[in-house]
C-alpha cells in the first residue's frame, strides 16, 4: 500500500518517530493511520506522536515535538553543543513573553520567559545523541546567556563552558559581540573573553 510507504519513510526519516501532522499533511485517513500503528506495533509517546518499539527515548526531541515555542536555552544548550561535561541535572527552555508555559513547569523543566526581541536572536537546530533535530540558542547566544545569568550558573559549569568555546575552532567572536550587544551586556562579554584569550 503506497500509503504505508508514505508513512513508513516518515518513521525512517523521523528516526522512529512519527508526527500524526506530518501524516495528516499528505491526507492520509484516520483510519487508514489507526491502522498501520497497529500493524507496526507503534505506541503513543505523547499527544500526536508515536514510536516503534526499538527508537530510542529521546526526551529533548520528545519535549521539542510536543512543545514548538521552545528553544533549548542555558546549561541544555551547552550540553547539545558539547560545552559541558555532563548531562545538566535540569531541562532549560526559554519561550516568548506571554507564553502559557505552566503544563511544561510541571514536567520540572526550567522555563525562562525571553522579551519577544531577543526570543529568536540565534535560534538553530541542533542534533541530540540520538540523531534527532531539536531548536537551540547557538553557542554565541549560549554563552551570551550564560554570563547574563552568572550568579545562578556553577562555577564548574561556567568556566568549563567558557574555555572550551574560547578553545574550540567554531567560535565566532563576530556574532558573539554583536549579541552581547543586543543583550545589553557588551563590557561584561569582552571582560570575560580578553581573559580567556
Amino acid at each position: 500500500m503506497k500509503q504505508y510507504a508514505l508513512m513508513d519513510r516518515l518513521v525512517e526519516a523521523g528516526n522512529g518517530y512519527l508526527q500524526v501532522s506530518a501524516v495528516r499533511k499528505h491526507s492520509i485517513s484516520n483510519y487508514t493511520l489507526m491502522k498501520y500503528l497497529k500493524t507496526r506495533g507503534m505506541a503513543r509517546t505523547a499527544h500526536g506522536v508515536y514510536a516503534t518499539a526499538d527508537a530510542w527515548p529521546d526526551d529533548y526531541y520528545l519535549l521539542a515535538l510536543r512543545n514548538s515555542r521552545i528553544v533549548f536555552s542555558h546549561e541544555s544548550a551547552l550540553y547539545l553543543h558539547g560545552l559541558m561535561e555532563r548531562e545538566p541535572a535540569a531541562t532549560t527552555v526559554t519561550v516568548p513573553e506571554g507564553y502559557n508555559s505552566t503544563h511544561i513547569n510541571r514536567q520540572g523543566i526550567r522555563v525562562i520567559h525571553s522579551k519577544p526581541e531577543w526570543y529568536a536572536l540565534g535560534v538553530t537546530k541542533v542534533k541530540t545523541a540520538y540523531g534527532n533535530e531539536v531548536p537551540v540558542y547557538d553557542r554565541e547566544r549560549t554563552i551570551c546567556d550564560m554570563i547574563r545569568c552568572r550568579k545562578d550558573v556553577e562555577v564548574q559549569t561556567f568556566r568549563t563552558a567558557m574555555r572550551e568555546y574560547m578553545s574550540g575552532e567554531k567560535k565566532k567572536l563576530g556574532n558573539l559581540m554583536r549579541y552581547a550587544k543586543e543583550l545589553g551586556i557588551e563590557e561584561n562579554v569582552r571582560i570575560y573573553t580578553e581573559v580567556m584569550l
